[in-house]
């Protein structure tokens, strides 16, 4: 009797589990799709964001030579030696962006979007995103500001039409 219940309590779960879209296999991206998704994420510059996180670090390691001077030679040797592995380490979160690129959009739109890309305006897009980026987070901190202030400001004001005060 218990045997059954187990094998019934497995069947049970391993037909959630197919009928599951969570657990549903999503169809792999051919070779092709891979690619041009792979296209899309280095020529847009999403993973210059990648080298933006690892030149620190290696900087930040070679810093050490400062304040120990007797281990430079060996410390730059040592930095040289790990940048190959670090650029395989890169190449696997590039190979992630383009899996996401490639479950989300067509071959037919990333080569659409690749085309952008490697036009004069998508190469100057991505020439001057960081720049752009960086003014839109220091105006995004202002305006969140204005928009706390404002909410809180109509909030009292609202509240204290129906008899009630917000601190």
């Amino acid at each position: 009797m218990i045997l059954n219940a187990s094998r019934l309590a497995a069947t049970s779960v391993a037909l959630f589990m197919l009928a599951s879209p969570v657990f549903a296999q999503q169809p792999q991206p051919s070779p092709s799709h891979l690619t041009v998704a792979r296209e899309v994420a280095i020529s847009s510059g999403m993973t210059r964001s990648f080298e933006a996180m690892t030149e620190p670090l290696l900087a930040q390691l070679q810093q050490m030579n400062v304040t120990r001077p007797e281990i430079r030679s060996d410390l730059d040797q040592v930095v040289n030696q790990i940048r190959p592995e670090l650029e395989q380490k890169k190449q696997v979160m590039v190979d992630k962006a383009a899996q996401a690129f490639a479950s989300r959009l067509s071959e037919a739109e990333l080569k659409d979007i690749a085309a952008f890309y490697k036009s004069a305006a998508g190469v100057r897009y991505v020439e001057t995103q960081p720049v752009i980026l960086d003014e839109i987070v220091s105006d995004l901190a202002v305006w969140a500001q204005d928009v706390s202030e404002f909410i809180m400001t109509r909030a009292r004001a609202e509240m204290g039409k129906r008899g009630h005060a917000l601190q």
